[in-house]
């Protein structure tokens, strides 16, 4: 089991040029459906010029959550060569925009595909891939006595702690690679309480 993934590092912009149309093209690293939908509302503010704002993204670990549009373009023409692309880079957590000012040349159904898929194409080549690790929450509560041999066990695993708080019990919110998590949680097992997913 693999609890890696890859996505972009930041907000990548190119322009592409084909019988007089202008592709603005932008990869941008998202969180949520949510998030996308407020991208989307300010990009068609900022571009009510254009013909078309057509885009695709994919989110989450599994890359299960998906979405393609045309807008107004031929079906399948616009977002469909849009997400090859981010799914040809195995890329999740990201929403492709390719912007269509028209040039006054029609391009066709195969024009328009190749337009696209060049256009996000075009963007994904300059963009920073770089890899993630899916985490899961854990919290734990033990004896302030125990905090020594808490410790050791965490540095032994990677556990990034989120937050702590100590009182007559402690605890602790920990953040764990998916693979880790297993292996962390029956260690944890004899010298702490632990409740996965708080």
């Amino acid at each position: 089991m693999t609890d890696t993934y890859k996505t972009i590092q930041a907000k990548t912009e190119a322009t592409y040029r084909v019988k007089g149309s202008k592709f603005l093209s932008f990869a941008i690293p998202v969180q949520c459906v949510d998030e996308v939908k407020e991208i989307l509302k300010n990009f068609r503010k900022q571009h009510s010029d254009a013909n078309h704002v057509c885009y695709a993204y994919m989110l989450g670990f599994e890359r299960s959550t998906w979405r393609t549009n045309d807008d107004g373009e031929p079906s399948g023409t616009a977002g469909k060569p849009i997400l090859g692309q981010i799914n040809s880079r195995e890329l999740t957590d990201i929403l492709v925009i390719v912007v269509r000012y028209f040039g006054g040349i029609l391009l066709g159904t195969s024009g328009l595909i190749s337009a696209y898929k060049e256009s996000a194409n075009e963007v994904l080549k300059q963009v920073e891939i770089i890899e993630k690790t899916k985490n899961e929450m854990i919290r734990i509560c033990f004896a302030y006595e125990k905090m020594n041999e808490i410790m050791r066990v965490l540095r032994e695993t990677n556990a990034q702690i989120i937050s702590q708080s100590f009182d007559n019990e402690c605890e602790m919110k920990l953040s764990v690679r998916l693979t880790s998590t297993e292996a962390l949680i029956n260690k944890l097992h004899k010298i702490a309480i632990v409740h996965p997913k708080p």
